[in-house]
């Protein structure tokens, strides 16, 4: 079992990685730390980190799991909007779009099944702050490409999952807390705390390796019961 992970080298990445490698998987990573490096703010990053991946994987990826990403405060008034909200969808969601093409593309060439897990959020359904529509709806998108490969795809044993997290205890999230006024936010947990990162790489690892296929298309929430569907 091979799988390429985007965003390997910290946070929930990093708890990711752990996750599968304890399990037996072989991880192919990316990030400046570790793995591979790409960056996805260029259109060549991802079809670059595909095929370095596959070079080193021998010709074969059996999961995918796109969970790089950006989150960067654009506010109305601020000149350059429109750029930081470009340069975000290209990140957050181009860039997991044409890894799962590619996904999808190899797989069908292999005659196989293969398994795709999004990492999106809970902003794909209850939105964010003022400052970050362009997260949100990135966050939308990725939730609508991971139910749209499922129902394209699940016949030919391709299978697409994603997971919506809330806060999780990252370095990008306890800044975040801190700035907005952690203790008000805490109280819209009913949980009483964010979550760790590896709860949230429980959940992926189940969905890459465990999920029963008729799962596919799911999202898996991981709030804290701070946003119910």
């Amino acid at each position: 079992m091979t799988i390429l992970l985007t965003g390997s080298s910290r946070g929930i990445g990093a708890a990711i990685y752990a996750a599968l490698t304890s399990a037996g998987a072989s991880v192919i990573g990316h990030g400046t730390a570790s793995g591979i490096p790409a960056d996805f703010s260029d259109p060549a990053g991802p079809t670059a980190l595909w095929n370095a991946a596959l070079e080193q994987a021998g010709g074969a990826i059996d999961v995918l799991i796109n969970n790089a990403g950006v989150f960067e405060a654009a506010a109305l008034a601020d000149d350059d909007w429109t750029a930081q909200w470009e340069r975000t969808m290209r990140i957050n969601l181009t860039a997991s779009a044409e890894l799962c093409r590619l996904a999808v593309l190899h797989w069908q060439a292999r005659g196989v099944g293969g398994r795709i897990v999004n990492i999106a959020s809970r902003a794909a359904y209850r939105g964010d702050s003022p400052a970050h529509w362009h997260y949100a709806a990135s966050k939308a998108g990725m939730v609508a490409m991971t139910k749209t490969i499922a129902r394209g795809y699940a016949r030919e044993g391709i299978l697409a999952f994603a997971v919506c997290p809330g806060f999780t205890m990252t370095g990008m999230a306890k800044h975040y807390l801190s700035s907005r006024g952690g203790d008000a936010l805490l109280a819209d947990i009913p949980l009483g705390r964010v979550a760790a990162p590896e709860e949230i790489a429980a959940a992926a690892k189940f969905l890459a390796l465990e999920a029963p296929a008729s799962m596919t298309g799911s999202v898996i929430d991981v709030n804290g019961a701070s946003y119910v569907r």
